[in-house]
Order: C-alpha cells, then sequence, then structure tokens
C-alpha cells in the first residue's frame, strides 16, 4: 500500500512540474544575456609586514623594531588602534633547544591603508629602519555592494533594449519579464606586490620621495540573461 502511494505522489509531482513547464514555454518568449563591466580603484588596501630579527643579525630586537614602525605609521597619519593588526607571533624554539642560541623571534602585523600613496609611504618609511619585509595581501573596494546593484540593474536595462532591437523586424513588442538569472563576477584580489604598478622608479635614498604607486584597477562585472513575453 506504501508502494502504490508513493508512486501516486510521485506521477503528481511529475505531472506538476510538466505542466509548469509546458505552460512556460507554450508562452511566446525571446531569451537575451547582457553583460556590463567597470573598472574601480581599490580603497581598502591590506599589507602584510613580516617582522624578524634574524634580518638585523640579532642587534635588533623584535619589540624594538616594533616601536619603530608604530612610529613611523603614526608619523603618516595612521591609526594603530583601528589600521593594524597581530597576525602572528612566533619563535624559533627548535633552534634554541639544539644550538643553545637566542630566540630567534618574529612578528607578522596586517595594515589596512585607504590609497597607494601611503602604501608607497610606508614601505618606503618601514624600509628606512631595516623593515624590508613588506607584501600585499590583498585590494577591496568599500562600495562594492551599492556598485553591483547599480550594475544589474544597467545590465538589465541593455537586455531590454537588445530584445526591443531583435523584435522590431518582426513587428512585435516585448512584455514582462517571466525569468531572470544574474551572474557576478569580481578580480580584484592580489597575493602579492608584482601587482602593482611603481611609476617613475629609481634607486632610493632617504631624501627621495616616496613611491609613486598605482594598484591594478577592481574588475566588477555584471551578466544577466532574461526572458521576455512578446505580442503582436
Amino acid at each position: 500500500m506504501k508502494n502504490i502511494t508513493l508512486i501516486i505522489v510521485l506521477t503528481l509531482t511529475s505531472f506538476i512540474g510538466n505542466s509548469q513547464t509546458k505552460n512556460f514555454i507554450d508562452q511566446p518568449y525571446i531569451e537575451t544575456t547582457a553583460k556590463v563591466d567597470t573598472l574601480v580603484t581599490p580603497d581598502k588596501i591590506y599589507l602584510s609586514i613580516f617582522i624578524n630579527e634574524k634580518d638585523t643579525k640579532g642587534k635588533i630586537s623584535v619589540e624594538e623594531l616594533e616601536n619603530k614602525m608604530a612610529d613611523k605609521l603614526k608619523s603618516l597619519g595612521i591609526d594603530l588602534d583601528k589600521q593594524l593588526t597581530l597576525s602572528d607571533l612566533g619563535s624559533n624554539f627548535h633552534k634554541y633547544f639544539l644550538r643553545k642560541q637566542d630566540v630567534n623571534k618574529t612578528k607578522s602585523f596586517s595594515l589596512l591603508v585607504f590609497d597607494a600613496k601611503t602604501a608607497g609611504q610606508v614601505i618606503q618609511n618601514l624600509e628606512q629602519i631595516g623593515i624590508s619585509n613588506v607584501d600585499l595581501s590583498k585590494t577591496e573596494y568599500s562600495e562594492i555592494e551599492n556598485l553591483t546593484l547599480i550594475l544589474k540593474s544597467k545590465a538589465i536595462r541593455k537586455a531590454k533594449l537588445q530584445a526591443d532591437y531583435l523584435v522590431e523586424p518582426l513587428d512585435q513588442k516585448v512584455g514582462t519579464a517571466v525569468f531572470i538569472s544574474d551572474k557576478f563576477r569580481q578580480n580584484y584580489n592580489y597575493n602579492n606586490l608584482q601587482e602593482v604598478m611603481v611609476v617613475g622608479y629609481a634607486p632610493r635614498k632617504k631624501e627621495d620621495k616616496p613611491l609613486d604607486i598605482e594598484f591594478k584597477k577592481i574588475k566588477v562585472e555584471s551578466e544577466v540573461t532574461v526572458k521576455f513575453k512578446i505580442s503582436q
């Protein structure tokens, strides 16, 4: 009895699904796909800073380098409480126990800056105090959500315009949309400073100006597929 009930339910479900599909296909419609994209400048730049006592041959402690770094960043107007976070704290205990040498301490930080000019100033200023392990971890655009909505709307308008042009030679009109599918893509995360363009680079001295850096722009893209009813 249970098997018979299951067969009836499955048959009914299949019938409903087929009916819905048939009703949709039986309607005259036109399908069109539209894509729009734009480029924006990243306004959230994350730098990874690695401090290692080994880089100074043990002459300067991690704590001293950290304090020097803090002073340099403050001089650039950086809010350490909001923009600087500790990523990792490590010590080379293995080397210490086997060779009876001093512990080689390291620290990793993540620094948030908001423009390429500041990023260049950070790189140059930290290099002056012996911190050259600075990498670009990622870039972001703070208004990405609003931009995405704008691009989706533009893509829909473009799809409607394409549909209008397609049916015009047939003396038909585009009606309401019966199906909409959208895709969103963004390509802006970079994992090293090779993704950074340095403009007018020359061997640096203390009196040189900060690096003139330009980051690759973020490409944001929206694509929609829309099915519109058509009528005479």
